[in-house]
């Protein structure tokens, strides 16, 4: 069960914008993630609860983030519901998507697990809701992803297989790379892995 620490800036201004302590697992319903995240100057700023089933779609997910909260899962695409700390202004959606994505590493190892993708320079489209913090409002995004290559590095305990996907946002054509090894983000615009107290989990 691998425990960590990210940290999250902006990618175009380097600004520090939050650590997120995080612990994720593969289980019987397929894999699961939890965080809570503090602002850098130590306050709560909010969490993840994220649980994907065996195919990579999102069973359940909970959102918490200044003072909104998103309960999502897919059906019918994805369906969720946004209030606001109290529970008294809340909104329901639905779009016809695959998942959700945000702020959080969690999402690309959720898409990439959702894509199961093979090494390959042809790229496949997904379409994604969006909730990014402060505020949590969703937005529907299509992206391609590509799995450039996949290679394995020699470690003290054993070897890791490390994967670099190409992300294109389809309505900017902005591209950017991501590496993932098994459930852990090592590199992706706005996120550094600070710390890593167990090896990543590897997908069966």
């Amino acid at each position: 069960m691998p425990r960590g620490r990210y940290s999250l800036h902006d990618p175009h201004d380097h600004t520090p914008l939050a650590e997120e302590h995080f612990q994720c697992a593969p289980g019987p319903s397929g894999w699961r993630y939890v965080s809570q995240s503090v602002t850098p100057t130590g306050d709560h700023s909010g969490s993840v609860d994220l649980t994907l089933d065996e195919l990579g779609r999102p069973i359940r997910l909970e959102l918490h983030a200044a003072d909104w909260q998103v309960r999502g899962a897919a059906l019918d695409g994805v369906t969720w519901v946004r209030s606001d700390a109290t529970g008294t202004h809340a909104t329901e959606g639905n779009v016809r998507a695959h998942a959700f994505t945000g702020t959080s590493p969690a999402f690309l190892v959720a898409t990439a697990r959702l894509l199961r993708l093979t090494p390959s320079p042809s790229a496949t489209r997904v379409r994604l809701v969006a909730l990014t913090e402060p505020v949590l409002a969703p937005r529907t995004v299509d992206q391609s992803w590509a799995l450039l290559k996949r290679e394995a590095h020699a470690t003290d305990s054993g070897p890791l297989t490390v994967e670099e996907y190409q992300v294109t946002a389809l309505d900017t054509g902005e591209q950017h790379t991501v590496h993932l090894a098994g459930d852990v983000v090592l590199a992706a615009p706005g996120v550094e892995l600070e710390d890593l107290e167990s090896p990543p989990s590897v997908f069966p």
